[in-house]
Parts: C-alpha cells; structure tokens; sequence
C-alpha cells in the first residue's frame, strides 16, 4: 500500500519531520498544505490519515470511499478521517487549507495501550469516517503552531502531540469511567497549562499554579496531566527547563550560574543534578561536546 505523502498533488508548506526528534515523530507526522484545486488518484494507504479543515468558509470536496462517491460540503470543525487499508481518492475544487496528520496503525495501538491503558476497538477508527469535534480540531492546530514556533521546542511538540492522540483515542477507545472527567480537560486547557510553563519557566512555578491554569484541583490536574503528557507536572517543567539551558550552553559565555538562575533553577548545584539525571552528562561535559 502506499503512504499518502507518496501521492499528495502538493509539497508540504510545513512538515514535522523537519524538526522533531524521533522520540515525537514516533507518535504522528504532521503536514500542513494550501493546494490549489487538484485530485488525488483512488488508492490504498499503510497509514492512517486524518484532514483537518483550516478554512474558514465550507467548500465542496468529493471523496471515492471503497467504491462509494461522496460529494458533500466541508465544514470548519470538521474531521475526515481515512483508516489505514481504506480504498480512498479525492477532489477539492477550491485551494485547501488543511492539516494532514498520518498515524501508524500499529504504534497508534501501542500507544493507546501502553500508555493510556485505553484498549481501540477491532476497527480501530472505522466507524466515524467524518465527524464535527472542535476539541481534536484545536488540538491540531496546537500542533501547527508548535512547529511554527521559532522556538522550536522539541519538549513542547511532542507534548501537544501527546494531547492529539489522547483526544483521538478518548473518542475511539474502549475507556475505562476514570477516562470520562478527562474528557472535560480540553487542548485549550492544556495550551495554557505549557503556554504558563514556556513563558514562567524561569520563575518558582508551583503545582497550583499549572492546576490554575486548567482551573483544575491540584491532584485531578496531576492525574489527568500525567495520563496525557506521560509525566508529571514537575518532571515535565524540568524537562522544558534543561531544554532551554541546553540552548543557552551554545553560548560559551554564558556563565553556569546565570543559565542556572534563569531556567529557575534555585543554585548551579541544583542545575548540574537535574541536568545529569535527564541528560545523562552533567552541563560542562554538554558544554564541551
């Protein structure tokens, strides 16, 4: 089967794979298109692939499903989602503005069961092939602007990517009741959850004040937090802390200290540890690789 990168009319404007490190781009690839009116050949896909619509005004699209035409308008919120094996082909007849978010089945599975405990059902994501959920449309376009992000923190993406699939799976999976409060903890939350982290890093940041952010109790926030991003609270503000320090040890007049202060460390001491535990080589060793 081919992959729909294979096939797509148009180069990505924007595409995932430029920037994050494997560890993110395992989770999904992320493209972002503005095609003129074209065509798709009917084809079949090892992927999953998900559209999200960008446009703010409906527009006609046509879609060959398994045989069946679909000739339909396409609304903003509006979610097409192709399963992987799924013959497909596709027309749009004015210039997309879209999102295409490809999945592998496999790792998709993985994913919802090792770290989410969450069982998809046997066919996967066959029953909603279009859909309206706001929610799991924000949530992509978190994507987006994570990697338009001069920034450009690998930290962040693959946290919001994080957000995406839990969001696909809550609406696919076979949930356990805890799963049902999650539901409520919407991208938007979460975006000013790390928004709070990316731009108060440097400062003491508590756990009430990230549980505020969400307007959350502390230990709901905590739980509900670490199911998604797959650490807690405190180990993700640190992970987004030596991130930054590690751009700022490029600079080789940076003084350990003043990096140390300003990614809120409260001493070098304290930096140099929490640098060696996730880094596996204290700040000086990184310094000078």
């Amino acid at each position: 089967m081919s992959k729909y990168q294979d096939i797509y009319p148009s180069e990505p404007l924007i595409q995932s794979i430029d920037l994050v490190r494997p560890t993110a781009a395992d989770l999904l690839t992320l493209e972002y298109f503005e095609a003129e009116p074209a065509s798709m050949p009917t084809d079949r896909y090892s992927q999953h692939h998900i559209i999200l619509n960008l446009r703010e005004e409906p527009h006609r699209l046509e879609n060959w499903r398994d045989g069946e035409h679909r000739d339909f308008i396409y609304n903003k919120n509006e979610i097409i989602l192709t399963p992987a094996g799924v013959e497909s082909g596709w027309r749009w007849h004015v210039k997309s503005k879209c999102i295409i978010i490809t999945l592998d089945p496999a790792k998709f599975e993985r994913f919802a069961q090792t770290e989410l405990g969450i069982l998809l059902s046997t066919q996967q994501l066959k029953d909603l092939p279009q859909f309206f959920d706001e929610d799991i449309t924000q949530s992509g376009i978190q994507l987006l602007e994570a990697l338009q992000s001069k920034m450009g923190s690998q930290v962040m993406f693959e946290s919001f990517a994080r957000v995406f699939l839990t969001k696909l799976i809550l609406k696919y999976g076979l949930q356990a009741e805890e799963y049902n409060f999650s539901k409520s903890f919407t991208a938007e939350q979460y975006k000013q959850v790390l928004n709070y982290i990316a731009i108060n890093y440097g400062s003491n940041i508590l756990l009430e004040d990230m549980a505020a952010q969400a307007d959350l109790s502390t230990s709901h926030f905590s739980r509900l937090f670490k199911q998604t991003i797959g650490q807690s609270p405190y180990q993700f503000l640190m992970s987004y802390r030596i991130e930054q320090a590690k751009k700022m040890l490029d600079n080789p007049n940076a003084l350990m200290i003043d990096i140390a202060m300003n990614c809120g460390f409260s001493d070098q001491a304290h930096f140099s540890r929490v640098f060696k535990k996730i880094e596996g080589i204290t700040p000086k060793k990184y310094r000078r690789k």
